[in-house]
């Protein structure tokens, strides 16, 4: 096994059982994710079940009944491409598989049922849901050893896959940058989700670095731009209009989501979910 990816999963599983310890899994998955349909209001519901988001859409109110059963259907769903990298290396790759590690290992523990998916351009790779270490480890594996440089993936092609393979309601964790526009409602009203948004430090908090050269990750495009001052103010302009549109998005389909960057303590991040 690589040595790389091993120190990342133990970094990781050290991660887990500090969150273990500190009796957090109850915080990190909430109550109230088992649910079992979408129906309509009826007289004598608890209003406080309403999904207002989902009743405006229809134009009339609708619950999320709950099961009694609290095995809990966890998916992590990883999207991978060139676009991971940034600066001087792919560290937003790296951070996919930390995340990806806690929440894989966090779900086996509670002996709740766990599926991954991993989409780069060109393959899928899923497990059966499971419990199995075996299995949530190869999953692990296939995120960390994806070969992404100059890929592209179509990421609202796998958000359309995501719906059509996970049949049983379930607690989704989607891992992606989101400098994609893509449509999480139709996911959104069978599923609970949670958008992880992952970037690099660097590409949130630019430096000045003079006349430069330009590699794109996906299309092998060289530029040649002079990075001052005036060139990330105009490029900080854009990441936060489409960071407002990605949050207003998720909003408004009752997504909960949290920015996680490349030093970020994770565990942090995903606790105060």
């Amino acid at each position: 096994m690589d040595t790389n990816f091993k120190l990342l999963q133990i970094k990781a599983k050290e991660q887990v059982y500090s969150l273990l310890s500190g009796n957090h899994l109850s915080k990190l998955y909430g109550d109230g994710y088992d649910f079992s349909e979408l129906r309509e209001y009826q007289i004598g519901d608890d209003i406080r079940k309403i999904n207002w988001n989902i009743s405006a859409k229809f134009q009339k109110p609708y619950i999320k009944e709950l099961n009694s059963n609290r095995e809990l259907s966890i998916v992590v769903a990883s999207m991978l491409d060139g676009g991971l990298y940034f600066g001087d290396g792919n560290k937003k790759q790296d951070l996919i598989t930390q995340i990806a590690t806690i929440l894989a290992y966090s779900t086996q523990h509670n002996n709740d049922i766990f599926t991954g998916l991993n989409y780069s351009q060109d393959t899928i790779f899923t497990t059966n849901p499971t419990k199995q270490i075996f299995t949530i480890d190869r999953y692990l594996k296939d995120i960390y050893s994806t070969k992404t440089l100059y890929t592209k993936l179509d990421r609202q092609k796998a958000i359309d896959d995501l719906f059509t393979r996970v049949t049983k309601p379930s607690l989704i964790f989607i891992l992606n940058d989101f400098l994609d526009d893509i449509d999480l409602s139709i996911l959104s009203q069978k599923h609970e989700i949670i958008a992880l948004i992952i970037r690099d430090e660097e590409e949130e908090n630019p430096k000045e670095k003079g006349d430069i050269n330009l590699l794109s990750p996906i299309s092998k495009e060289i530029k040649k731009s002079f990075y001052n001052r005036k060139t990330i103010s105009s490029y900080l302009s854009k990441l936060k209009q489409n960071d407002e549109k990605v949050i207003k998005h998720l909003s408004q389909n009752s997504i909960r989501y949290t920015k996680i960057l490349t030093n970020d303590n994770i565990l942090t991040k995903l606790i105060n979910l």
